[in-house]
């Protein structure tokens, strides 16, 4: 809860998202897996080059759209080690760093796929650093993975909302 009343505090704006996400991790012991079909939570990484400028974006293969790498915390609490997990694994990048704080959080709907129903993501992203390599490998839930420029993610069109508001949040960051 610490994090979501921290997260509120520096972007009072999003206050209301944050007292969903409160309210949605004090509803059951079993929002952590996806089992618990009104909903899960889920991490993704905001995965910046050692020199801050640049986001590794994946083409996800099932969305068939660019967004930050990230997946189910299949039972974790430890949402930042899910966020660096799914980078690590998604990328091939290693010696990755997290920060602790939460970056970002988006609640979205997941539209029913075959026996799966419609349920809620609570996503909670972390920004994560390369800081070694940035050769990454494209993996299986990947049909491409690109290092893009932060700022042109802004006014590129198709560009996802949240990724626009986290570029967003990046650059304000940046400059402060």
């Amino acid at each position: 809860m610490g994090h979501f009343r921290r997260y509120a505090a520096r972007h009072p704006e999003e206050a209301g998202v944050a007292d969903q996400f409160m309210a949605f991790l004090a509803s059951a012991p079993s929002v952590f897996e996806r089992s618990h079909r009104v909903g899960h939570f889920t991490a993704s990484a905001w995965l910046v080059s050692g020199d801050g400028e640049r986001l590794l974006l994946t083409h996800h293969r099932k969305l068939n759209r660019w967004l930050q790498l990230g997946g189910h915390a299949d039972g974790s609490p430890d949402l930042a080690e899910v966020a660096l997990r799914e980078a690590e694994e998604e990328s091939g990048l290693t010696d990755l760093c997290v920060e602790d704080e939460l970056f970002d959080i988006d609640r979205h709907w997941i539209p029913e796929r075959g026996s799966e129903p419609g349920h809620w993501h609570y996503d909670v992203r972390y920004v994560v650093r390369a800081t070694g390599t940035e050769a990454f490998v494209v993996s299986e839930e990947s049909l491409a993975l690109e290092w893009r420029p932060i700022p042109v993610l802004i006014d590129e069109p198709g560009t996802d909302e949240s990724l626009r508001r986290m570029a967003d949040k990046w650059l304000a960051r940046a400059i402060a």
